[in-house]
């Protein structure tokens, strides 16, 4: 069983405010907040500490972007 990954037209104004801001941001919406956003509470809570790490200190957002895809491909996840 999948769940599914939720459309900006399917989630309430205040979740539709965070697609908002990785639009503007990113130009999409990673999919594990698509998913996560069926659950606004934990989908709050998991914004602000994503928002704590590539937000805030002296590493540029491309390197921690990088470390990411990198830490991904060492433990073989195809994501």
């Amino acid at each position: 069983m999948r769940i599914s990954r939720l459309d900006r037209s399917s989630v309430d104004p205040e979740v539709g405010a965070i697609y908002d801001h990785f639009m503007k941001q990113r130009g999409n919406i990673p999919n594990m907040f698509r998913t996560v956003a069926h659950r606004p509470e934990i989908l709050k809570t998991m914004i602000a500490h994503f928002r704590a790490v590539m937000e805030t200190g002296t590493v540029p957002a491309r390197l921690k972007e990088l470390v990411i895809v990198r830490t991904s491909q060492i433990n073989r996840c195809e994501y």
